[in-house]
């Protein structure tokens, strides 16, 4: 009995040891569990503060075409001015409204607010200006304030690209203070009304979205604020799990716990995703209101500010440019909520849903514009500036890219291969073009196109697709007998005949004219204006590879070909934009300034970097220079150039050459009229052949680009060591008033023809015979 008792009585106590042991395994579970807690929250702040403290974002360089600069006197005309506006995003009214407007007014006035902008030698502020207009002059400009003259004013440059963004992202950062306030209060009202209540995390957002997730059985639904938006863009991945979605939770709290909720706000606007630029993310407003609309954050109207909020729930699903049904129907909605919440009013709302979306560019339309242009800034920042210079944040690149020239070069491009093509009965998209445009003094590449293609950041052909040249190269072999005035001028005898030249380690070389005939001898002009083979062959024997080489190297050349024959009919492969650099140097009467893409480069404090200095140097001899562009104004009057003719005025005077290679794989067009060179470039990449010549492929678009920039005339300046002196083309020796057509041909001074035209009173031959001789006597057919 008392044994019983006994046992009986030992069951509360081991009940009460076992609830001690649990309750004792519960604190101490608690209590790891909290300092583990503890820990890793801990970890997180530390994380929070060393990234969102410090410098948040690395800020890409940006990259700026050159400014339209307005002044009196420019060549420029009233619709010129509003195209280059409306490539600006600048709006049209019927008066004044703040910077990034205009009027147009009758009698060829413009009234323009100008952006204010930070330029490389100055701030130019915000600036209301009318500009007058008589004809193609801009004839007055002055102040829309104070009606004072004004001598310059420049427009914001366009923002043509970003370099050297951070993990493929860019941005354009903006300050809370700056933007419209219809941008954060719409935002707050669609994606997180209780963004100013909360601390991070939103309870009934959280219930909501868990229900949603159960019931799928996997994460479907967010429920996030702004601030858990922000912790997911700038710590987290976009993967929907749940531990992803605890760690969101928990850094939300910890980043409200530390800084105020328009710092939040502020970094929020500047980080979210809206969209995708090929390779690069578009973060932030600032830069999806330059991706979308093409204009500043602050001049966007409510439609286009409801469109960004829009984006922020989905910018692929929502892309306006890919589906612009479904991103016009989610902005409408976003209008609604604004009209809702009382942000814009009835009558505003009304106008915002009738606007269609906007959208600058086309379906690939983005801040980087001209990817072919931008890959030669990247390429020259390494050659002209400092290696430690270039891995700063924040630079502001000014470049050289004129936006109207490049327009026009595309424009050419894109439309006139599918017109080849066509004509040509070849397969859609089988030709490929580059093209490069600079100015003839100051070395400055204005335009640059490495493709048809010329949104796609691609093989860059301009720079990098190295092609045989043909007939391009001849000029410098001219060039070459020129700079020799005791045995060449412009109207000395070329031999026209058949030329075998036994090559090193292989066949005789047996070159042939373009139509396989012989001509009789020609003028060295006539010669280089006809393109004939035969008599550049025998020009350039006699001058000899290793002179035509050197001449090649002085103009710009930067290859190390061999020095062959082949070489005087452009059997040697050169990239377009060398090409440029060549003619260039011809165009500037033999000056050689290095093609550069850059104007200038601003740090992050908006001081200059240092560059390595551009020295202009005369690389060709001016005299020589300044016959050889005579002969190549003949190239375009009578020879395989005249076709330009029929699209540019004969009033302006060109000078170019056609180049055709082997088989028809290439066609080039160089050239230059008073202030732009160009050079075009037509084939296929796989180099089978195109049939087209210089003049049939290349040409038509060169000419169409000449057209296009309204090029001016060629007037250079004759140097002092060149006279003029009447020459009977019949005969190729001086004339006077004796001769019934004399021309007026340019020489060297101290070396005319030695010879009299028997036309001229000056030629009185001592016999029948003397006169006889002198008919028929060729100088220079030795």
């Amino acid at each position: 009995m008392a044994s019983r008792r006994s046992r009986g009585a030992s069951r509360p106590s081991l009940r009460r040891r076992l609830l001690w042991i649990a309750l004792s395994v519960s604190l101490l579970a608690l209590c790891v569990g909290g300092l583990l807690l503890t820990a890793y929250l801990v970890r997180l702040d530390g994380e929070i503060r060393t990234r969102f403290a410090g410098a948040r974002w690395a800020l890409p360089a940006q990259v700026y075409a050159a400014p339209l600069e307005l002044y009196p006197g420019a060549r420029m005309d009233a619709d010129g001015l509003i195209h280059e506006l409306q490539r600006l995003g600048y709006r049209a009214l019927t008066t004044l409204e703040g910077p990034g407007t205009f009027v147009q007014r009758q009698g060829g006035r413009v009234d323009v607010h100008a952006r204010g902008f930070d330029f490389w030698d100055g701030e130019q502020p915000a600036l209301p200006m009318i500009v007058q207009f008589t004809g193609k002059t801009l004839s007055g400009l002055s102040s829309a304030e104070t009606g004072a003259p004004m001598s310059l004013a420049r427009l914001d440059p366009m923002l043509i690209g970003s370099i050297y963004p951070q993990q493929g992202e860019d941005r354009v950062l903006v300050r809370l203070q700056d933007v419209p306030t219809l941008l954060p209060d719409g935002l707050m009202a669609v994606e997180d009304r209780g963004f100013y209540r909360h601390s991070g995390i939103s309870l009934k957002g959280i219930l909501r979205a868990s229900i949603a997730n159960f019931k799928a059985g996997r994460v479907v639904q967010g429920g996030s604020t702004v601030t858990q938006q922000l912790v997911k863009n700038f710590f987290l991945d976009h993967r929907q799990t749940w531990t992803r979605k605890i760690n969101e939770a928990f850094m939300a709290l910890l980043l409200e716990a530390h800084y105020e909720k328009d710092e939040i706000l502020e970094a929020y606007l500047n980080e979210v995703n809206l969209g995708q630029d090929g390779g690069r993310s578009v973060n932030g407003f600032g830069l999806g209101a330059k991706f979308y609309f093409n204009k500043p954050l602050a001049e966007l109207m409510p439609h286009e500010i409801a469109l960004l909020v829009g984006l922020v729930k989905g910018p692929s699903f929502y892309n306006p440019r890919r589906n612009p049904e479904r991103a016009l129907e989610r902005r409408n909605l976003v209008l609604r909520v604004f009209a809702e919440d009382g942000l814009i009013d009835e009558p505003t709302y009304v106008a915002a849903v009738a606007q269609p979306l906007d959208i600058a560019g086309g379906r690939d339309g983005g801040v980087e514009r001209y990817p072919a242009f931008v890959d030669l800034v990247k390429r020259q920042l390494r050659l002209q500036y400092e290696e430690d210079d270039l891995t700063r944040e924040g630079l502001r690149i000014f470049t050289t890219l004129n936006p109207r020239d490049q327009e026009v070069l595309e424009g050419q491009i894109v439309s006139r291969l599918p017109e080849i093509e066509r004509n040509r009965k070849m397969e859609d998209g089988v030709l490929e073009a580059a093209g490069v445009v600079t100015n003839v003094e100051g070395g400055e590449v204005l335009a640059l196109v490495g493709g048809r293609r010329v949104r796609y950041p691609g093989f860059n052909r301009a720079l990098d697709a190295r092609r045989s040249v043909g007939s391009l190269i001849k000029p410098f072999v001219y060039l070459t007998a020129l700079s020799r005035p005791e045995r060449f001028n412009l109207y000395s005898w070329l031999a026209d005949e058949p030329v075998e030249v036994k090559m090193a380690h292989g066949p005789i070389w047996r070159p042939q004219n373009y139509d396989k005939k012989l001509h009789g001898p020609q003028p060295l002009y006539a010669a280089l204006a006809h393109s004939y083979n035969l008599p550049t062959v025998n020009l350039g024997l006699q001058v000899g590879e290793a002179e035509v080489m050197k001449t090649l190297k002085a103009a710009g050349y930067p290859g190390d070909a061999t020095p062959l024959p082949s070489l005087f009919l452009g059997a040697i492969d050169i990239a377009p934009v060398d090409v440029a650099q060549m003619y260039a140097t011809l165009a500037a009467g033999g000056f050689q300034a290095p093609l550069s893409a850059i104007r200038e480069v601003l740090d992050d404090e908006g001081q200059p970097l240092k560059r390595y200095p551009l020295k202009v140097r005369q690389a060709l001899p001016e005299g020589p220079v300044y016959l050889l562009n005579w002969a190549l104004e003949q190239v375009m009057l009578f020879g395989t150039g005249r076709a330009a003719y029929n699209q540019v005025s004969g009033a302006v005077t060109l000078a170019g050459k056609s180049g055709t290679t082997d088989d028809f794989r290439d066609a080039w067009f160089a050239g230059f009229g008073g202030d732009r060179v160009a050079v075009i470039w037509v084939g296929r990449d796989d180099n089978k052949s195109v049939g087209l010549s210089g003049s049939s492929g290349a040409l038509p678009i060169w000419a169409g680009v000449m057209r296009g920039m309204d090029v001016q005339p060629r007037d250079p300046l004759q140097p002092a060591s060149v006279e003029n002196l009447l020459i009977d083309p019949v005969s190729g020796l001086r004339a006077d008033e004796g001769c019934a057509s004399p021309v007026s041909v340019p020489f060297l001074s101290g070396h005319p023809p030695a010879e009299w035209a028997p036309c001229a009173r000056a030629a009185v031959p001592a016999t029948p015979l003397d006169w006889f001789m002198n008919l028929f006597q060729r100088p220079g057919l030795d």
